[in-house]
């Protein structure tokens, strides 16, 4: 299973860290995606990165203030998000599959992949 952890109420322009841990499997061997989804929305795709930490994806949205890495030791993917916006505001979950070709497919592609977390709450109030 993958747990997430977090997330958290903060101010606009303030960072976070997420955490992706996996247990009863190893995430080396996976990509990793970060998803989010806000209430009567679509879920989007964030940010996806390759078994290699030098393949990743980031949604345009995104782009230069997220950055996602992976510490194999840990079993873990983490998203380090700066200079947060309101409109960051969702519910974050991260994924992992195997048979997956790019990150950018699968944060693109948004599909029911092998293993999701059960999500972690950011809120950034405008």
């Amino acid at each position: 299973q993958l747990v997430e952890s977090g997330g958290g109420l903060v101010q606009p322009g303030e960072s976070l860290r997420l955490s992706c841990t996996a247990s009863g499997f190893t995430l080396d061997r996976y990509t990793v995606g970060w998803f989010r989804q806000d209430p009567g929305k679509e879920r989007d795709g964030v940010s996806c990165i390759a078994e290699s930490e030098v393949f990743a994806y980031y949604s345009g949205s995104v782009k230069g203030r997220f950055r996602i890495s992976r510490d194999n030791a840990k079993n873990t993917v983490y998203l380090q998000m700066n200079n947060l916006k309101p409109e960051d505001t969702a519910v974050y979950y991260c994924a992992a599959d195997r048979a997956i070709t790019t990150p950018q497919a699968m944060c693109t592609m948004n599909l029911d992949y092998h293993y999701w977390g059960q999500g972690t709450q950011v809120t950034v109030p405008s």
